[in-house]
């Protein structure tokens, strides 16, 4: 008998863990129905918060269907958007845009930097539209709880915006992970070289701006604490500011963690460990993030899966190169190593881009032999969200089953570098930190007077 018919009551375990968490991409199992329902053939009337940036890229995705009104905070940024939609209304208060055209929409794309996408997702689910979030889902695990459990009240589509977790190679690795082409997942090395760093700007905070002409401060500031305006948060910018967005952890942790999340069907973990490996002083350098640090994740054993340890490396702290890997070759450092008791995968980022078994000899043996496909296939991820509409089914990245627990991961790591060098013990049903009181304090913000979820 070989070793992997061997292993086959195990595979078929996975198979069948795989194929519950694959449902969720493609299968009508669970009605939702909370909205008004969608023929095949009709066009859903949608509401963009955002126009810039990643808002630009969404309704590129979403444009097809009718765009009914554009919201922005900077007319500047949303001008060439504007301008493609003239028949689309116009606003820069998202809260006055959705008071205007509730009874005229579908869904809602949230664009936003992060600081901001919790209160304009909750003013979408609460009115009952389907709603489309760039990740991550929020800026603290209080407001992904918060936005989770509207979710299921209102019984809407969701898809937070990890793009890869639509694609064939994610489905690929899941597929090999549950085939046991590396055996016992026990490690994962997982991360991005991007510096979100900002220690040497600080200083700046003291200078004062005029506030640009086309762009509402005040709204852009949204929940948090008022501060003056700097040209040095935005546009763009303001992911390495603790205030707005969530560093590198949490641009890309829904990126390259999707994949092993999403196959060993991590959940919440019992643990978190944040060490900054730069210089770094959890009280000067509050406002922004270490050029350099790693969260080590300790995953408990479920059901079959034995436990798992995910070190996530952020900027200046690599993922380390593993011996497995030929002469030559480059460890990728936006994307993950994963290690199991009878070998190792390596890919890139956006959904396991570029997945193989290293070293080439093991891929290519491994390649002889490739298991069938468990997952169906998606044209992208913005076809599943609206197919997912027309189908009143759960999209694949669905809030409350799994976009909010994956962002959760990157705020417990951010919440970390408070309490820098000390295990956290976490207890995910209570959310709460059992060992550590202070590091509670960072799990609800306090919003800015007016604001509220």
């Amino acid at each position: 008998m070989s070793s992997r018919t061997s292993s086959l009551s195990r595979r078929q375990f996975l198979s069948r863990t795989g194929a519950a968490a694959a449902a969720v991409t493609v299968a009508p199992s669970a009605i939702l129905g909370g909205a008004r329902r969608i023929s095949p053939n009709e066009k859903l009337n949608i509401a963009f918060i955002g126009c810039g940036g990643r808002g630009g890229a969404n309704l590129g995705g979403l444009g097809g269907e009718n765009v009914v009104a554009l919201c922005d905070v900077d007319t500047r940024r949303a001008g060439k958007a504007f301008q493609r939609h003239p028949k689309a209304k116009t606003f820069t208060d998202f809260r006055k845009m959705l008071d205007a055209v509730e009874n005229q929409i579908d869904a809602v794309a949230v664009s936003t930097p992060d600081h901001t996408h919790a209160v304009a997702c909750m003013d979408a689910i609460r009115r009952g539209k389907h709603t489309y979030c760039e990740k991550p889902l929020a800026h603290s695990v209080w407001e992904v709880r918060s936005l989770m459990a509207a979710a299921r009240k209102h019984k809407v589509v969701t898809q937070l915006g990890n793009q890869g977790h639509s694609s064939t190679a994610i489905r690929m690795f899941c597929e090999w992970i549950w085939d046991g082409a590396i055996g016992n997942v026990h490690t994962v090395h997982a991360g991005c070289g991007a510096v979100h760093c900002r220690i040497n700007d600080l200083p700046k905070r003291a200078e004062t701006h005029d506030v640009p002409e086309q762009l509402d401060w005040n709204l852009w500031l949204g929940p948090v604490k008022e501060r003056p305006y700097h040209p040095m948060y935005l546009p763009g910018a303001w992911r390495a500011w603790a205030p707005f967005g969530t560093g590198t952890i949490g641009d890309w942790i829904c990126h390259v963690v999707d994949p092993t999340f999403w196959a060993l069907d991590l959940g919440s973990p019992s643990s978190v460990l944040t060490e900054a490996q730069t210089d770094w002083d959890p009280v000067k350098h509050a406002d922004t993030f270490p050029a350099g640090w790693t969260v080590t994740y300790e995953f408990p054993a479920k059901k079959s899966r034995p436990p798992v340890t995910l070190i996530f490396h952020c900027g200046k702290t690599h993922i380390p190169r593993p011996k497995e890997l030929e002469d030559g070759r480059k460890v990728t450092q936006t994307g993950a190593v994963v290690f199991g008791d009878k070998g190792t995968i390596m890919h890139g980022s956006h959904g396991a881009g570029g997945v193989r078994i290293i070293p080439e000899a093991k891929m290519q043996e491994y390649g002889k032999h490739l298991p069938e496909k468990k997952i169906p296939r998606v044209p992208n991820h913005h076809a599943d969200f609206l197919q997912a509409v027309r189908e009143q089914r759960h999209a694949g990245s669905d809030f409350a089953l799994y976009g909010g627990p994956l962002t959760e991961l990157a705020l417990l790591g951010i919440i970390g570098l408070r309490v820098p060098g000390k295990k956290l013990a976490w207890d995910a049903r209570n959310m709460k930190f059992t060992n550590c009181p202070e590091a509670n304090a960072y799990l609800k913000p306090e919003f800015r007077q007016g604001w509220t979820l």
